[in-house]
């Protein structure tokens, strides 16, 4: 079985980026250079997550999706109120999700009749909602979305606040929603949680694996590490994770056993869908 990468994003300087953006790119991250890593590190395949700056246009991403249907899977970024055929069309082309960036946005209003819609959306389809949001506010985003019957992946280690580490509340809280059975975490992004960044994942990934189990945590480059690009590598994230697991088993449950579920890939082949 094939390893996965969890969480990248392919873009180019040259794209329209959204006017809220917080950061603005001045180079391209494209599919060559994300596959030329992937084979590098024997990793057969990848999850493009359409990058905040682009906002709901995922019209790149899915070009690339489209190209190479038995490597990548694709995470969208959606308003409520998108329409059925859109959905169904990204779902075609190989998306397996939406994603909530909720870093310096309003959280959602799930009393809004829209955003139930979308809710119930993705519920029909099956797929997963993936939350970056500050871990205090998991809490606030995370019960609606398992009412409503989804999957949800928690990004980054769940963004614990980079002075209490694994003894923020929200990360607490991040925890005790293992019982579910429906919330997986990303081993990513360590970088993005402060200087402490990997003293926290490292504190942090033996109690998300007792408490979720390896069937429930998955692993993401976080490629091309965007507003990070001169502190880390594709390669470093790689060896932050034999770090954080260096049990080989383990890795290998993490990287291919359950993202392939997760993800929607089978044993029919690489990529079969």
């Amino acid at each position: 079985m094939e390893s996965i990468d969890c969480h990248a994003h392919v873009f180019a300087r040259a794209l329209s980026f959204v006017s809220e953006r917080r950061y603005t790119v001045d180079y391209d991250a494209t599919e060559a250079q994300y596959l030329d890593h992937l084979a590098r590190n024997g990793i057969g395949r990848g999850v493009l997550v359409q990058p905040s700056f682009l906002g709901t246009d995922n019209g790149f991403m899915v070009e690339n999706l489209r190209r190479h249907p038995r490597k990548l899977r694709g995470i969208a970024v959606v308003e409520p109120g998108v329409s059925a055929g859109v959905l169904d069309q990204l779902a075609a082309d190989g998306v397996v999700g939406i994603r909530l960036n909720l870093i310096g946005r309003a959280l959602p209003d799930w009393r809004d009749p829209a955003w139930r819609a979308l809710l119930d959306a993705v519920a029909a389809r099956d797929w997963q909602i993936e939350i970056h949001c500050e871990a205090i506010n998991l809490k606030r985003v995370v019960p609606a979305i398992l009412d409503a019957g989804v999957k949800v992946v928690v990004d980054h280690f769940g963004r614990p606040d980079p002075e209490l580490g694994v003894d923020d509340a929200g990360f607490r809280y991040l925890l005790s929603l293992a019982g579910s059975g429906r919330v997986w975490v990303k081993l990513s992004g360590a970088y993005r949680n402060g200087s402490q960044g990997e003293r926290i994942a490292m504190a942090a990934t033996p109690l998300l694996r007792e408490s979720f189990g390896l069937q429930r945590l998955v692993w993401g480059s976080d490629w091309p590490h965007t507003m990070f690009e001169q502190r880390t590598g594709y390669d470093d994230t790689v060896r932050q994770l034999h770090r954080w697991l260096p049990d080989e088993h383990e890795r290998r449950i993490v990287m291919s056993e359950t993202p392939a579920k997760l993800f929607g890939w089978n044993d029919e082949g690489p990529g079969a869908r």
